[in-house]
């Protein structure tokens, strides 16, 4: 379950701004509810259509001057990447536009063995075929010691990058990051290919047109594969990105949205976000990114083939491992259930692919809503752990607090990376629980809601109007509404029962509602309940007829307080660990043989149930989420259920005798507690 915190649209200025726009009402509350409080504001997010001159960054002219000193005297340049989406696609930009312009270019990325950024190794490579000048996209900002040394041998450096500098600048004849405190740029966010494209039209005479008619499509991907905020100069090169990519004269990106069935009348962030960017990212992760790189550069159709074909079959081969690896986790917690009764769930394993635990971690996440970190130990005993966290717990705090265990570590609040020897990986954590346990509370999973939809614009023409917000991604998501007090009308399987329709009344409208991987039997609410619905909302296109489209995101009983979920889950997991409870609050969890009745015959109508989904089915606050946990587990210790903790279900198991309920440790205990 999940704390809800739902917006408001400020109706009043929405209907100011109405006065000076033709924007939906819809769209003009959601910019409200979303804190554009002038007009202005609304303004200046739809009018980010225009680029800035590309030599307002700091150092532009300067890079520009020795680049085009290069080209014209045939010197060998090197672009030197990163082997993410970003950085393949900040190479390809960077590499194609110097190539056009008769440079003698190469490039060169990192296998992600040998880690991010520029390496003493690479350098030496480097300096050994003849290159003399080396640019980096989308990295550089930190390699001090590589600089040292591409000087020490003669080379010149050009760096661009976006990652946040530090506070002494590598030796270069130029340093372009929006990020320099002294860079002049208004906007601060471009990702390391809107780097690179600022370079290439710096190069062409401060112009954009010629840049972005050729690589925007690439800009675009990059961009969203970046996860940086899709606002201002980013908003606008991903609109124009879109636009060319659906005609895009890359074979290779061509061959790529064929062989991934893109829809290229229905292009978006989204489309880039799940359907390109992994495809890209896999050959960092499985294969080589100078694969992924081939494949948006050749000119060669049947290598673009192949190539796009590699590709998805990397990202296959991704997504089974991952499936693998996160499977191994599951099974590892039916055993060991009590890893998710700690605060941060960290997690080892042995040979784990170390290009997939960042995912896993996510998953981890999503699943239990906890900070975790996952580590990967290979035969030489060295762990490499990626660690994901919420809003409110710093994973890099975290991290620095255990610093002693670790090799080296970095990350910010929500994301970190780390490194340690597998000897010290028992001590690393119980530092991380200490540092946890020194917290008073947790943060906890969010659904956030822009606002509550008014039934009247539950409409096609309403719905459509949203449109004009894309591109959607970081700093500008797709809307999520809220759909309160819902009356359920009926329900109905899909898919063979794999997902779920529900038909509601929400204000005066009848509307259906899709609810995928439940199925009609694990529904917390029956025909007649009231309930709040949190949701995207979409249009549907079937036999050229369009139709409103609503998926649930998040379900909850009518005004359901969830406050009181979290803190009996607080205690549920003090108790776990032994912390001593107050008397008072042991008395409200011992349950009562009419409480232990009353949930087994909600359970026997189940083959499986939802842990969650029960305790909104029985929501009672008689029954907190404390208590339902201990009944559970005295069923268990009594052989009547079967807890499948990796899902958080249990499931009612077939016992034909007679059981005493108040013998199972957990009722004795409690009885002890209360003396």
């Amino acid at each position: 379950m999940k704390r809800w915190i739902v917006g408001s649209a400020d109706e009043k200025k929405a209907v100011e701004f109405k006065s000076k726009c033709d924007l939906s009402m819809l769209v003009l509350e959601l910019l409200t509810a979303r804190g554009m409080t002038d007009f202005q504001q609304a303004v200046e997010f739809f009018s980010s259509e225009s680029l800035s001159d590309p030599f307002v960054l700091a150092d532009m002219s300067v890079a520009v001057e020795i680049i085009n000193e290069y080209i014209d005297s045939y010197k060998l340049i090197c672009v030197y990447g990163d082997y993410d989406c970003d950085g393949i696609t900040a190479t390809a930009v960077l590499y194609s536009y110097l190539l056009s312009m008769g440079a003698n270019v190469t490039y060169y990325i990192n296998e992600r063995d040998e880690g991010y950024g520029m390496t003493l190794e690479a350098v030496e490579r480097l300096h050994d075929k003849g290159v003399e000048l080396i640019i980096t996209v989308d990295n550089g900002i930190s390699c001090v010691g590589e600089a040292e040394r591409i000087y020490e041998l003669g080379m010149k450096l050009v760096i661009t990058d976006h990652h946040q500098p530090p506070e002494e600048l590598p030796k270069a004849e130029a340093v372009i990051n929006p990020h320099r405190r002294d860079c002049p740029s208004l906007y601060k966010n471009l990702a390391g290919v809107g780097v690179a494209l600022k370079l290439c039209a710096a190069l062409d005479g401060g112009e954009y047109d010629a840049v972005v008619e050729q690589y925007a499509d690439l800009c675009a991907i990059g961009t969203v594969g970046d996860l940086v905020e899709l606002n201002g100069e980013n908003r606008a090169l991903v609109k124009k990105g879109l636009l060319y990519l659906k005609n895009t004269e890359s074979l290779g990106l061509n061959e790529l949205m064929d062989h991934a069935a893109v829809d290229r009348d229905k292009l978006s962030s989204s489309t880039l976000a799940f359907q390109i960017c992994p495809r890209i990212n896999a050959a960092g992760r499985f294969g080589s990114p100078l694969m992924a790189l081939e494949a948006v550069l050749t000119e060669n159709p049947q290598q673009a083939d192949e190539l796009a074909d590699k590709l998805c079959s990397l990202n296959n081969e991704r997504r089974e491992t991952e499936a693998k690896i996160f499977s191994g986790i599951k099974q590892y917690i039916n055993k060991n259930p009590q890893v998710l009764d700690k605060r941060v769930i960290v997690l080892a394993g042995n040979g784990w692919h170390h290009g997939v635990i960042g995912i896993v971690s996510a998953r981890v996440l999503e699943a239990y809503g906890k900070p975790n970190i996952i580590i990967s130990i290979d035969e030489n005993g060295i762990g490499r752990g990626s660690a994901r966290s919420l809003k409110g717990f710093s994973i890099h705090s975290a991290l620095t607090y255990a610093s002693e265990y670790l090799e080296k570590f970095g990350g910010h609040e929500c994301a970190g990376g780390l490194t340690i020897k597998k000897e010290n990986i028992s001590a690393f954590v119980k530092k991380v629980l200490e540092y946890a346990d020194e917290m008073k509370i947790m943060p906890m999973p969010l659904t956030e809601c822009d606002m509550v939809m008014p039934p009247n614009e539950l409409t096609v023409e309403s719905i459509k109007s949203l449109n004009v917000l894309e591109p959607f991604g970081t700093a500008n998501p797709k809307p999520m509404f809220c759909m309160p007090n819902c009356r359920v009308n009926a329900i109905y399987p899909l898919s063979g029962g794999k997902h779920t329709k529900i038909n509601v009344t929400y204000g005066a409208k009848n509307v259906n509602v899709l609810v995928f991987s439940k199925s009609p039997e694990s529904m917390f609410f029956n025909i007649g309940d009231f309930i709040d619905i949190a949701a995207n909302i979409d249009i549907n296109e079937y036999n050229g007829k369009e139709s409103v489209s609503v998926k649930a995101a998040d379900m909850r009983p009518a005004n359901m307080q969830t406050e009181k979920y979290f803190a009996a889950k607080d205690c549920w997991e003090k108790l776990n660990e032994g912390k001593q409870l107050p008397i008072s609050f042991v008395k409200r969890i011992v349950p009562s043989r009419n409480e232990l009745v009353y949930v087994y015959k909600l359970l026997s109508g189940q083959r499986q149930a939802d842990i969650d989904f029960l305790y909104m089915k029985i929501n009672n606050p008689a029954i907190n989420y404390c208590k339902l946990r201990i009944i559970i587990r005295v069923f268990c210790e009594a052989g009547l259920a079967e807890l499948n903790a990796a899902e958080q279900s249990v499931s009612i198991l077939d016992v034909r005798s007679k059981v005493d309920l108040n013998s199972t440790y957990t009722m004795k205990q409690l009885y002890a507690m209360l003396g």
